[in-house]
C-alpha cells in the first residue's frame, strides 16, 4: 500500500479516547497515556506531551476534573475525572463518528458496484 494512502492525524483522536477512557472512571495521566492506544488510533503508547496537553485544555474547559492524590507510596499524581459536558462531549463525537462510518461504508459501496461492472 502507499504511504499517500490514508490520513495520518491520530492526534484528531486523542480527545476523544482520553474522554472514553475516562468514562470507565478516573486515572492518571500515565494510565491513559497506556490506555488509548487499545482503541486503534494510535501506533503503541501516546505521546505523553500530547496527552498531558489535552488534559490540560479539557480542563480549563470543563470536560474533565482533575486533583492530585497524595496517598500510597511516591510522588503525589493528578488523577483525572470525566464531567457530565465531557459525557456530552464524547457523544458528540460518537454522533460525528457514526457519521463517518456511513460516509465511509457508502463510498466502499459505491466502489464495490463499480467494481462488478
Amino acid at each position: 500500500m502507499s504511504k499517500k494512502v490514508g490520513g495520518s492525524k491520530p492526534q484528531r483522536y486523542i480527545q476523544p479516547s482520553l474522554l472514553m477512557a475516562l468514562s470507565n472512571g478516573q486515572s492518571y495521566g500515565y494510565q491513559l497515556i497506556h490506555s488509548i492506544g487499545e482503541y486503534g488510533f494510535l501506533r503503541g503508547d501516546a505521546p505523553p506531551g500530547m496527552v498531558y496537553r489535552h488534559l490540560r485544555q479539557m480542563d480549563e474547559e470543563g470536560l474533565v476534573t482533575s486533583k492530585w492524590d497524595a496517598e500510597g507510596d511516591g510522588p503525589a499524581k493528578r488523577v483525572y475525572a470525566i464531567t457530565p459536558e465531557g459525557s456530552e462531549i464524547l457523544e458528540a463525537w460518537i454522533l460525528h463518528m457514526e457519521k463517518q462510518r456511513d460516509r465511509l461504508d457508502d463510498f466502499i459501496a459505491r466502489y464495490r458496484r463499480m467494481e462488478t461492472r
